[in-house]
């Protein structure tokens, strides 16, 4: 059998395919109860692949879904895991089955995969998790400790301190005989938790591949190197696209995956040219996208917008629009001459279609913008209005003793 397999047919003969008790890790996606017709074509438009998630209750679901995971069960070693991947539709009766097949005793965490993406929701809440069960076969299960960075608001003393118990078992900070903190030691992060933000896929992610429900490889990556070491065998009982078993060739794991006929060829086909999307959040952080600076959100300050992380020449949208055009603002940046800034905005909007620009101006330049104007409003900052306030050299000398000023503060303020 080769390292990594894609097998026609239905997971519940594996037995006669598998040896008992030789498999690290079961991670099965199977349908998730929709009571629909999971579709889709390839990029391409050449290749259609669907399959059937309709069942006559929830009854039959359970009935189909618990036979395959009483004739998965020998086949996991007992330092294996398996990893059940479901949503709001039929993540109770999962839970219960597990706990039948498996034992309530042996269950480790429910993992919620956490994501972001565009939707036009009908009442009620955006869907933005999926929750993936995680069972052991018994108390002994593999598991490889998976450290991430401390968040932006942990305190300094949280990170260098050793911690203790007190004698209410309360956590404290642990302290020397003679009262001195006692220095935590080389630090390695935090344990990763039960929440997961992993992206995911974008419509125009290389990775897809047209197959409905696909999931992303490194989802599968992450719970491949929790619970299996180099040469340990993984099996996708519904593997569908063959996402497991790319992750799985990519971490140097063997690999056994059940589906359909011409999900079969795909698999294949990622096999020899496997392509795997990576993740500015997961490799830089959530901060790695925020590109709005200081001085942006200070002259913006009191005005409904949304922030424009990833776009050089924009650096705002007006949450409302104006005579039903969308209104872009960019605010020039320290350095930049007001005609490479108006340039950029316009470069960045000229495919916005129908919209307003507008240019924050904040140094003062005598440079003649009349030919690159059209489209654009450029209204000067405080900064810059009081720039140009102080040095003119023929405003009117005033007795500030005896009359007002001809410009208050309020006359400063940008609109």
């Amino acid at each position: 059998m080769g390292l990594h397999r894609a097998i026609l047919g239905d997971c519940i003969d594996a037995d006669k395919t598998i040896d008992l008790n030789s498999v690290d890790l079961i991670y099965l996606d199977p349908p998730f109860f929709t009571q629909k017709i999971q579709q889709q074509k390839n990029r391409e438009g050449t290749k259609h692949f669907s399959f059937h998630d309709l069942w006559a209750n929830d009854s039959e679901y359970a009935d189909y879904l618990v036979q395959r995971l009483l004739r998965l069960k020998p086949l996991l070693k007992d330092t294996g895991s398996i990893f059940f991947h479901c949503d709001k539709t039929a993540s109770h009766i999962a839970r219960l089955l597990l706990d039948s097949v498996f034992g309530e005793e042996n269950f480790c965490s429910e993992i919620i995969w956490y994501f972001k993406r565009w939707s036009n929701s009908k009442k009620g809440l955006l869907s933005a998790h999926q929750t993936i069960f995680f069972y052991s076969k018994s108390r002994d299960f593999k598991f490889n400790k998976i450290m991430q960075e401390y968040s932006a608001s942990t305190n300094v003393d949280q990170i260098m301190q050793k911690r203790a118990r007190d004698s209410k078992g309360k956590s404290v900070y642990a302290r020397s005989e003679d009262g001195k903190i006692l220095n935590g030691g080389a630090k390695k992060g935090v344990p990763l938790s039960d929440v997961w933000e992993i992206p995911f896929l974008n419509p125009k992610a290389k990775e897809r591949v047209g197959y409905p429900t696909q999931k992303p490889v490194l989802l599968l990556n992450r719970i491949i190197e929790l619970v299996t070491d180099e040469d340990d065998l993984v099996l996708d009982p519904f593997c569908g696209s063959g996402t497991t078993l790319v992750a799985a060739k990519q971490l140097k794991r063997r690999a056994i995956g059940y589906t359909s006929e011409d999900a079969v060829n795909l698999t294949n086909e990622r096999l020899a040219n496997p392509v795997v999307t990576t993740s500015t959040l997961m490799e830089n952080g959530r901060e790695s996208y925020n590109q709005h600076s200081k001085e942006a959100r200070e002259i913006l300050n009191g005005i409904d917008y949304t922030p424009v992380h990833r776009n050089s020449g924009i650096d705002a949208l007006l949450k409302h629009e104006i005579d039903g055009r969308p209104v872009f603002l960019r605010i020039q940046k320290q350095g930049e001459t007001t005609l490479d800034s108006l340039v950029s905005l316009k470069r960045s909007t000229k495919t916005k279609g129908e919209c307003i620009r507008i240019l924050i101006k904040t140094s003062a330049d005598s440079v003649d913008l009349s030919e690159y104007l059209e489209g654009v409003y450029i209204i000067p900052s405080t900064s810059c209005l009081l720039h140009d306030f102080l040095s003119t050299g023929d405003r009117q000398k005033q007795d500030t003793s005896s009359q007002k000023p001809s410009k208050t503060p309020a006359d400063l303020k940008s609109p």
